[in-house]
Parts: C-alpha cells; structure tokens; sequence
C-alpha cells in the first residue's frame, strides 16, 4: 500500500487527537513513531522532534498554538530533507502556519497546511476531515496515509487558506452552540420537555448534525472534552484577529466568544466548549418519565 519510506510516520503531539490517529497508524502496520511535550508511555516514543525526523519522512502534527508549531519545527529543521513531509494538522494563526511552512522550505522539505474537523470519536472511528492547502503533488503523496485517519480530505487551496477556512467554521461551530444553549434554557424556561426541542429542530431547517450532536450533552449536562473550551476560545481569537485585520465587525462573534471566555475564568477550560450551556444548568437535567 505505501513505499518503504512513507510507511515510516511520525506523529508530534498525543492529545485527544493526535493519540487515537497514531493509534490508526499502528493499527494500518506503519512504524509510527512518536513525540509529545510530557513523555508518554506509548510504543517509539522518542526523545525529541529531531529524533522523530531522523526515522520518519512523513510527520503528522497536532499541538496546540502556533508558537508550539514553530518551536517544534525549528527543533527539527537541521534533520529535514527533500524525503520529508511535514503535515500540520494544529488549527493556529496563519502567520506561524507559514512561518513553519517556510522552515521546511529552507530545509529542502515539503509541508501542508492540514487542519481537521471531527472529535474524539471521529479520529478513533478514523472519520477525520482534513482541510488541506499546500501543493497538491504533495497531498498525493502522503492521501493514503491521511486516508487511514480520515474519511474525507477537501484540497483547499495554498498554504494558510486552509487553516483561515478552519478559524471560519468554528466560529460557526462555537456561535450555533451558544445559541443551542440559549435555546435550550428558554425551552425549559416555559416548561416544555427538552426532548420536545430536539423534534422540533430535526424537522427544521436550521437542525443540523451538529445541533444533533450536541443538545442531548447540553441536556444531559455531560462536559467530557471532544474539543476543550480552552481550544474553541483559541479559535474565536483568531477570528476577531483576522476580522480586525479587515475592518469588519463581528458582533455575534465576539458575544460568544465572551461567552467562552468568562466559562474559562470560572474554571471550565478544560471541558468540553459546550460547558457554555452549565450557566443556565449547572446540574444533569432529571429524565423525563414515560
């Protein structure tokens, strides 16, 4: 299915994704070999990222901000070569994704711009989407590897524009769930069954997977992290950068990212974005009796 040298993967950060993709790796007979800030007891895992790159031609990475991206590059710039491939899944501002991209560059290495969309259960399931910009000649180098932990891969254009088009969709993702929140407080405010709520958005048009996914946690008050509120703030940051950067106003955004913000102060970073909801229910809704 691969050459010798693509079957030879690096994965650089094991968090919620990054583990359960190494996990498919291992699971597809490619000799993945890992790295992660704090040590982690998993099967080859290296010392640092250079060490990483003395072994594997092709590097995943899934870290958190852009100044960890650029960090983790410099580290292994003097071991990148023309065999390299350097594929950044992290969502980060797009002037370090190219900041990185022109690392590898000088170092004779290839690199794409591939962040994802898709949870904890998705990468387990292997049913990623990336969003990839870069050259397409690379992308069709490395598509069987991404397939292994991807169900779809959209080639989005150059370099930062895939991360920018990221920053985009999960200003949409954290603002309809805001909203599914209010929602849901305002349903059981006049003493209707949630459950009522969940029917009538499944036959409307603003329904959507993601209003499916996510209201029966806000009911049940369940918080376990899919993508933490830490991440989902990140990303609205972002997005006001960007819109600043333009001019624009982005009055809906910045209500909820304000939202997400002071949910961070009263200690709830850690848990998944929809904790947004635990404000107007800070304890598991009781079930309705039949």
């Amino acid at each position: 299915m691969f050459s010798e040298n693509q079957n030879k993967v690096g994965v650089i950060g094991l968090g919620i994704i990054g583990k359960r993709v190494a996990k498919n790796l291992r699971e597809a007979d490619c000799h993945t070999y890992l790295w992660n800030r704090s040590p982690k007891t998993e099967p080859n895992f290296l010392g640092s990222p250079a060490e990483v790159a003395d072994v594997a031609d092709v590097i995943q990475i899934f870290i958190r901000n852009g100044q960890d991206l650029v960090e983790v590059v410099e580290k292994m710039k003097e071991h990148i070569t023309s065999r390299h491939v350097i594929i950044n899944h992290a969502t980060v501002d797009p002037e370090s994704t190219k900041t990185a991209a022109n690392i590898v560059a000088d170092a004779h290495g290839a690199f794409l711009d591939a962040p994802f969309t898709g949870s904890k259960m998705a990468a387990e399931k292997g049913a990623l989407v990336y969003y990839v910009g870069g050259d397409p000649a690379v992308l069709d180098r490395v598509r069987p590897l991404l397939e292994i932990s991807a169900k779809e891969i959209l080639y989005l254009g150059d370099i930062g524009d895939a991360t920018i088009l990221k920053i985009i969709t999960n200003m949409v993702t954290a603002s309809t769930v805001e909203v599914l929140a209010e929602a849901l407080a305002l349903t059981r405010a006049q003493g209707i069954d949630p459950d009522k709520l969940a029917q009538a958005l499944e036959h409307n048009a603003c329904g959507s997977t993601l209003t499916a996914m996510k209201l029966p946690t806000l009911i049940a008050a369940d918080y376990d992290a899919h993508f933490s509120l830490d991440n989902m703030f990140k990303d609205t940051q972002f997005a006001l950068d960007l819109a600043k950067e333009q001019g624009l106003d982005l009055p809906a955004l910045s209500t909820t990212a304000n939202v997400l913000f002071n949910g961070i102060q009263n200690g709830d970073g850690d848990e998944d974005f929809s904790v947004i909801g635990k404000r107007f229910n800070p304890d598991p809704f009781p079930e309705t009796e039949n």
